[in-house]
């Protein structure tokens, strides 16, 4: 007799997926997002950096750290494609190497603060009530804080470093994805596959990893996709300003350094404007995505949420 009512469980819970996979496979937006020239450009762009970030060590002409004190200052040449700094140091094989670390940062932050904002957002729009009242008021109490001066104010507390800057993004980063993935669970549970679920005795982490979860999953990676643009903006603006890892070249230790060596004042515009060009294409190309990605989940959680 459990045999039976385990299969009917799971024969029901096979039928009530149905609506849900009508989604698809992850890799099923291609076909909607190839149709977008500005989702595509993205794509090609990051493809770009990407592939020259990974190639640093094959295509960096110098090794990023070596003082070269006959070269220190030189404006762009064929020996130095961009330059050199007021320590000698080779701009190029500095933006490859640095382009490491301001992505891995850039990626690595993101997807924590997506993480949390994520399982946030699950936890208040599912079980409301009394969870949902607490989740939210830190949410809003986050989002009225200035976001930038909390920052920095957390920053000089901890100290520079790399994990202070992933720390500090994800602290108070989570608020915008938790409230948009709180809408979309909102709305889903009260489908009626999710009553059904209910009615013959999922659980309620059953429901959330089964059901809801795969209808606000591309909500999730268009926001990822969007969370990498502010994070390397941040990354860049906070190691600006002081509080990066002078261990760890970042694009925006790129900048500090530039601004140090006083390249901005006597018009070396070779040693800021290669990271700062890079911070800012690359935002750019993450936009691009991020924002043809969001076009297209919602429209399919929109033409999907119509007919059923």
């Amino acid at each position: 007799m459990p045999l039976s009512g385990n299969r009917q469980f799971n024969d029901t819970d096979s039928r009530l997926s149905k609506s849900i996979r009508a989604i698809g496979p992850l890799f099923a937006w291609w076909p909607e997002y190839r149709k977008s020239k500005v989702g595509v450009i993205g794509l090609i762009m990051v493809g770009i950096f990407i592939f020259a970030i990974i190639l640093a060590p094959y295509i960096a002409t110098h090794d990023p750290t070596f003082k070269d004190r006959d070269f220190m200052w030189k404006a762009p040449s064929f020996s130095h494609f961009f330059g050199t700094t007021a320590q000698g140091k080779d701009v190029f094989s500095q933006l490859l190497h640095s382009g490491q670390i301001s992505l891995m940062i850039g990626v690595a932050a993101a997807g924590a603060v997506t993480a949390m904002g994520t399982i946030i957002g699950l936890i208040a729009g599912y079980f409301g009530g009394i969870v949902d009242e607490i989740l939210t008021r830190i949410a809003d109490i986050l989002l009225v804080l200035p976001r930038l001066p909390l920052m920095l104010v957390l920053a000089a507390y901890l100290g520079p470093g790399m994990s202070t800057i992933v720390f500090v993004v994800v602290i108070l980063g989570w608020t915008r994805i938790a409230r948009q993935v709180r809408a979309q669970v909102m709305s889903c549970k009260q489908h009626t596959y999710v009553e059904r679920a209910k009615s013959i005795g999922a659980g309620n982490f059953h429901i959330i990893w089964n059901h809801i979860l795969p209808n606000v999953a591309g909500v999730v990676i268009a926001n990822f996709v969007l969370e990498c643009v502010t994070v390397i903006m941040l990354e860049a603006g906070l190691s600006f300003l002081g509080f990066g890892d002078p261990l760890h070249q970042s694009w925006g230790m790129m900048l500090f350094n530039a601004q140090n060596e006083g390249a901005f004042l006597f018009g070396a515009w070779w040693q800021w404007l290669p990271p700062g060009a890079c911070i800012a294409v690359l935002g750019i190309a993450f936009s691009f995505i991020g924002n043809t990605l969001n076009d297209r989940f919602v429209l399919r959680l929109k033409n999907i949420k119509g007919g059923a």
